[in-house]
């Protein structure tokens, strides 16, 4: 019995001290280093925490114990535990053992387990998890080696009940290159799926995403894989109909023009930032809300985006403002680090509209229209963050490198025809009365 709570408990083997429990500083996170089951007693002191990680060790010659089911008095201790989170970190993990422990996680309030660093080895028996039900909701897997998915698809069946209820799976930073039809479909309840630094391609993304697969899926990541194709990524997702957040970053997409894909129309935040795009591809959702294309190659955007609340186009070669008039519900606009020298007295006018917006870090020339502009968007308050310091004249030469902020743009400097005029109009007034 006391085999069994240790290895619940995810306690690694090791020589090392006495005291190998630590907590924080605020007593809620507890880490443990290099546990033995002669040195159980030492993490007694983390049984308060609501967060316990375990580091190094090895789990191998627990194999060959028996595990028996647990008594009354040990399912009433599991259950009085308040521990929310485990995480366990760089160890080897023979998988027929996590498979003979992970039922015992039932009689805990564990709703987060974490494997990060770790190496699964060898196959398990999942027979005894047949209908079995966990309160863990969050699964993550970072930088972990184990056999390929493929295969394994037996015992993510014998695991279904659980998987079912599951809500948040991430498995990043571990070679992933494909994932099973059949495995999708297990998770009838997931939310949110984090295959995030993997090694995804294009081809891989129909397969995943299959008929009936993640039927709830509201939330994707797929930054930092190998995916190329800006068509196939679409018809790879389509039948996520539930879909709202996607995030493509950090991969090098080639846009298609003559795409017909439709993306799921529940798609309401699209992240395309650092995609190499040189042009802005088509189609895209149509009822975006939020849409990031920055830190790209981007020359000019033309888009009519009636939903479109915040657009960021930071980090490319602009060289002008895109038609806000072409976004009705817009309310944050950040063009920060492009090519922008000025901004025009009617695209003042529609920028005064928003909540939010960024332009710093553009050669400004600080011609009246120029730093004015900026300077009656700052007076009414919707320069956000980086006004005024990163807001730098770039031109003519005699403000180059002044803050945009202090150039001065009084009306006898910048308009002396609308002083000049009214005087002209006064003397002649008066010289007619003289007369």
């Amino acid at each position: 019995m006391r085999v069994a709570v240790l290895l619940l408990l995810g306690l690694l083997e090791a020589e090392g001290r006495r005291n190998r429990c630590f907590f924080n500083r605020t007593q809620e996170y507890c880490v443990c280093y290099n546990l033995s089951e002669e040195t159980i007693g030492s993490i007694i002191q983390c049984v308060s925490a609501a967060v316990v990680e375990f580091q190094g060790g090895d789990l191998e010659k627990y194999i060959a114990f028996p595990i028996r089911d647990l008594d009354s008095s040990a399912i009433e201790t599991l259950d009085s535990l308040t521990i929310h989170k485990i995480i366990i970190g760089n160890v080897l993990v023979p998988e027929i053992l996590l498979a003979r422990v992970l039922r015992f996680f039932s009689y805990t309030h564990v709703q987060e387990l974490a494997f990060e660093s770790c190496i699964f080895q060898g196959t398990g028996d999942w027979s005894d998890m047949d209908g079995q039900d966990l309160p863990i909701l969050s699964l993550s897997f970072h930088n972990v080696t184990s056999a390929p998915l493929t295969g394994q698809e037996e015992a993510f069946s014998s695991l279904g009940r659980w998987l079912g209820t599951l809500e948040e799976l991430a498995v990043t930073g571990s070679r992933v290159t494909s994932l099973p039809c059949a495995i999708g479909r297990v998770f009838r309840a997931l939310r949110s799926l984090d295959l995030a630094q993997n090694s995804l391609g294009d081809g891989s993304l129909s397969p995943a995403f299959c008929q009936g697969a993640f039927p709830q899926l509201r939330e994707l990541s797929l930054h930092h894989n190998n995916l190329r194709s800006y068509h196939s990524v679409c018809k790879g997702v389509e039948l996520l109909l539930e879909l709202q957040h996607l995030d493509l970053s950090h991969n090098e997409l080639l846009a298609d023009p003559s795409s017909s894909c439709q993306w799921p129309a529940s798609l309401q935040h699209f992240n395309l930032s650092s995609t190499g795009l040189d042009e802005v591809p088509t189609p895209l959702p149509p009822n975006l809300e939020v849409l990031d294309m920055s830190h790209n190659h981007l020359h000019a955007v033309d888009l009519s985006l009636s939903s479109l609340k915040k657009l960021f186009l930071n980090q490319n070669l602009l060289q002008a403002i895109p038609s806000v008039r072409n976004y009705p519900m817009l309310d944050t606009l950040h063009l920060d680090n492009n090519s922008i020298t000025e901004l025009r007295r009617d695209e003042v006018k529609l920028l005064g509209r928003l909540q939010d917006v960024a332009v710093a870090e553009n050669p400004f020339s600080c011609s009246c229209s120029g730093a004015g502009g900026l300077q009656a968007l700052a007076a009414r308050g919707h320069l956000g963050q980086g006004w005024p310091g990163d807001y730098r004249c770039h031109s003519p030469a005699q403000y180059q490198g002044w803050p945009v902020a202090q150039v001065p743009v009084s009306v006898l400097r910048c308009d002396p025809a609308a002083v000049v005029a009214p005087i002209c109009v006064v003397l002649a007034l008066l010289g007619l009365a003289g007369a």
